[in-house]
Parts: structure tokens; sequence; C-alpha cells
């Protein structure tokens, strides 16, 4: 029975290199492992790239699944059915493991989800949150704030299609109203109420429980090695004090170790990952947010531009802000559970001129690898666990920002 688990949590905006540290973590675990998704839904983006330059931007899976780790989508995952399926046949045709479990308590995403939260943020104009309009945050909402909660347990139950016309028919209207919209709106909303919708859905649902295996959370207790796969970052979690431009998922430790706790797992390794430098894909307040053209030559392929989180934004990190929001993070795990944190730091092949630049204070400090990591170790007490900057095979702790 496993006793300690892996976890990886992003230390800042999201896109920190969460992908390849779990990848790599779950090609070191020869008797197989399990990757939990603790938080978040579909609209996490865990970039992977295999040593054949094949890359896979993970939506739904644990990014261990081309390693052939297993994926266990958590009672605080929110299950997408409309976006599982294709990510299934995508790494099935890779090769990789589309071996799925999913605790049935976990939320489920609609299509009025999604309508509502893409409605919402294109009426906000110029003062949009950067949502990426997927429903997340509406399908937590939905079960928060108006008790209207559909449930991975919901889909196999013979009242599924009543549950879903009183989504549609009650607590579509209700939010529409909520939000101050015309019932006759035109826009992300037309098509709400086509049946050809509703009849779409309910087969995305039956799709969705074909690809899963219903299991509660308690039973990772039984397994040879977890990984917990934390999506976003500290500064995204909905108790971080930039509201509202943050996401409704705790994004840090307090899921991990609750379900921990109920799979009798006694110890947590959380390895909070970092670039080198700091970046956000989405609006809202950013530290020190600059071009930093001249310190780092910034290579990704995933975030690019897009209508709805807009252009990714950077800075230059700051290691005493770091650990503050670690140890801000660590406070949260309960005393029943034993943390032991690390770091791992992604992107220092991106250093423009091989030299890494960070900020102390207003200043900016440059120096060479072992500089920067000992600055980083100095402010947050941990020792970079992974250090990833080169181009290399995943069996090895390094590779290269994608």
């Amino acid at each position: 029975m496993t006793k300690v688990a892996r976890a990886v949590i992003g230390a800042a905006y999201g896109d920190e290199g969460k992908g390849r540290t779990i990848e790599w973590l779950a090609a070191q675990s020869p008797g197989g492992a399990v990757v939990v998704r603790s938080n978040g839904g579909a609209q996490a983006g865990h970039t992977v790239v295999r040593p054949d330059g094949i890359r896979h931007v993970f939506h739904h899976l644990g990014s261990g699944a081309l390693v052939g780790a297993a994926t266990h989508l958590s009672r605080f995952m929110v299950s997408h059915p409309m976006k599982l399926p294709e990510e299934v046949q995508r790494i099935a045709g890779l090769g990789g493991c589309i071996e799925v479990t999913a605790d049935p308590r976990g939320l489920v995403t609609t299509p009025w989800d999604m309508m509502v939260n893409q409605a919402i943020e294109m009426a906000r104009g110029d003062g949009r949150h950067g949502s990426c309009g997927l429903g997340f945050g509406e399908t937590v909402a939905r079960a928060e704030d108006f008790d209207s909660r559909l449930t991975v347990g919901d889909l196999a139950a013979p009242d599924l299609a009543e549950k879903l016309r009183a989504i549609r028919d009650e607590w579509l209207p209700a939010r529409m109203a909520q939000a101050g919209f015309d019932p006759k709106l035109s826009g992300p909303l037309d098509h709400a109420g086509a049946p050809g919708l509703f009849a779409h859905f309910l087969e995305d649902c039956r799709r969705f429980l074909s690809l899963v295996t219903i299991r509660d959370d308690a039973a990772l207790g039984q397994e040879h090695s977890v990984i917990f796969e934390g999506a976003q970052g500290l500064r995204l979690d909905r108790n971080y004090p930039e509201f509202p431009y943050l996401t409704r998922s705790n994004t840090g430790i307090a899921n991990m170790a609750a379900i921990a706790r109920e799979a009798g797992i006694e110890a947590l390794e959380p390895i909070y990952v970092t670039r080198c430098y700091l970046t956000r894909h989405g609006r809202g307040p950013m530290p020190d947010e600059r071009d930093i053209a001249a310190y780092f030559k910034v290579d990704d392929a995933t975030n690019q531009p897009n209508p709805w989180q807009e252009t990714l934004r950077f800075g230059l990190l700051d290691p005493q802000a770091l650990a503050h929001d670690i140890r801000t993070d660590l406070a949260k795990a309960p005393a029943s559970i034993s943390v032991r944190p690390s770091l791992a730091v992604t992107c220092l092949d991106q250093a423009a001129d091989g030299q890494l630049s960070w900020r102390v204070g207003a200043a900016v400090k440059k120096g060479g690898r072992d500089q920067f990591l000992a600055a980083l170790a100095d402010a947050t007490g941990l020792a970079a666990e992974l250090v990833f900057e080169v181009p290399v095979n995943v069996q090895h702790a390094a590779e290269t920002c994608a």
C-alpha cells in the first residue's frame, strides 16, 4: 500500500513546467504510477515533449500517460465529457496509457456552463478576467452558489436526462438573470435550448462513462506509486488575494492532503515547480511585468496568443516572493500528514547570455546557474530536486522548456 506520495504544484500563475515534471516522476516508477488530478479541469494545459519530438498538451489525462502512468480524476477534478474522448483517442494513438478512473463525487461540466462562461467573459469587454472559456468556474459556481451539481456518479444514474433538463431549464435562466443578460441574448447562448445539443451531450456522457471506471479516492492507498498533479499555480488559488483574477480551485497542497488522508497515505513529497522567470497567461495583477527579451530567449509553443487569455506576459522571478507563497501553501497541510517539500526549476536553457537574472528587491541580480539555484535555496529553504535545462531523454532530470 502507498504510504508516501509525490506531488507536483505550480508555484506561480501556472505554465511553470508541471507536465514535464510529472512525466519525469512517472518514468521513474518502474512498478507503474497513478497520476491523480487533484484540482482544476480541462482548462489545464500541461505540455510534454517526447524524445522523438512529438508533443502533447494534457488537458484531462494525467501528464504521465505517455510513459505508461494511469490517470485518476479525484473528487476535486471537474470532468468535461465533451473533451475527454478526443484526448483519450490522441494518447491511445501515441501508445500511451488510457486507463482512467474517477471518483463519483467529482463535478461535471455541461455545454451550458461553457456557454454562460463565454457569454459573461465576452460581455466584460476590456474588463475581462482571462477565462479559458471552458466552463470550469461556472461548473463550480453552479454547484456551490446554486446547489445545482452534476457529478461523475450522476452520469451513470437513471435520472441523468432529468438532471440535465433541470440545469438547462432552471439553472440556466437563473444564472442569466443573475448576470443581467436578456433571455433573447445572441452570441454564445444562441443554441442553449437546441434539442440537438441536449441529445449530443447525453451521448458525450455515455462515451465518458465508457472510458472511465468509477473508483473512490480512498482506493489510491492500494496503489504502488501515486503522483498528485496540481493544475494552475499558487497565485491563482481561489484564496489568493487577487480576486477576481483567480480560479475557483485550491491549487496547492490542500486538496492533495485531503485525498491522502482519505486514502491512508501518510506522507507527501511536494515539488513546487517554477520557471527561472515569471509568466502569466491571462488578466490580473502581475509583479514586475516587463519585456524580458534582454534576459531570456523564451521558447513556448503552448501559450500562444488567443482570444481568451490573450498574450503571455513576463517578469523576473523574485525568490523571496516565491518563498512566501510556498510557505503559505505548506501551512495548509494538516499535522497528520508528513510533508517533505522541494523545488523543480525549468527553462534554465533560455538565459539570453548564459547568465540568469532575478529580482532582489527592486534590483536585478545576474549570475550563473549555481548562483541562481543558491538564491532560490536561500530564500525558500528548499533544494532544487529537479533542474530542467537541456534537451535530453525523459529518463533524465533535464529537459528543454517547450
